[in-house]
């Protein structure tokens, strides 16, 4: 299956409008043991040097965060907790935005997904940050790549009905960011992940 990239100028909203934006879009993951794929169904926002939950807090720049200084629609992934967690970088060159992709519902590869994740029911297969990038075969060698091109890409979905928003997810020790509404996600959907 070959699906259409995002359109130009996709990544080029400001990163509170994309992050709803991404809700609907297509991940795509191409691996040697094949593709798998899903759609976006919740994601979060990071508003860099003034969000004190982002890793550019204070323009903090570190061999870690350095992608988040380059172009949109650029790749960042970290480790956190032995998990790879993937976010799309989503501010201009030097400002340091980006929107992490908190879970996806699996479309294409299902089978593959059901073999990364063994022992997990279906719904857990990608309904959290680190869950998806197991599922789909993301890891740390996607740093610094673009959306735009294979192997990992965001490409055109569906349109969700309904939108809501939130606090983030795990930020307790960032002062007031723990409180802003930036976590977007399709309502109703089984996917979302669920706070602890």
């Amino acid at each position: 299956m070959t699906y259409p990239i995002v359109k130009k100028g996709f990544f080029e909203q400001p990163t509170l409008k994309l992050a709803r934006s991404l809700l609907g879009c297509l991940l795509v993951k191409e691996t040697d043991e094949g593709v798998t794929s899903g759609y976006i169904v919740e994601t979060e926002a990071y508003m860099g040097a003034l969000d004190q939950a982002a890793h550019s807090f204070g323009n903090r720049r570190t061999k870690r965060t350095e992608v988040m200084f380059g172009e949109r629609g650029s790749i960042y992934t970290y480790v956190m907790h032995t998990h790879c967690l993937v976010n799309v970088v989503s501010g201009d060159v030097g400002v340091p935005e980006a929107i992490l992709i908190r879970a996806v519902e699996p479309f294409e590869g299902k089978d593959l997904m059901r073999e990364r994740r063994k022992g997990q029911p279906e719904k857990n297969w990608t309904s959290g940050p680190g869950k998806l990038t197991k599922a789909m075969g993301i890891t740390m060698e996607d740093y610094g790549g673009s959306f735009r091109k294979p192997p990992l890409m965001i490409c055109e979905g569906m349109r969700p009905d309904s939108i809501k928003e939130g606090r983030r997810i795990g930020i307790e020790n960032s002062g007031e960011a723990r409180d802003y509404p930036w976590r977007f996600w399709i309502e109703g959907n089984p996917y979302v992940s669920k706070a602890r």
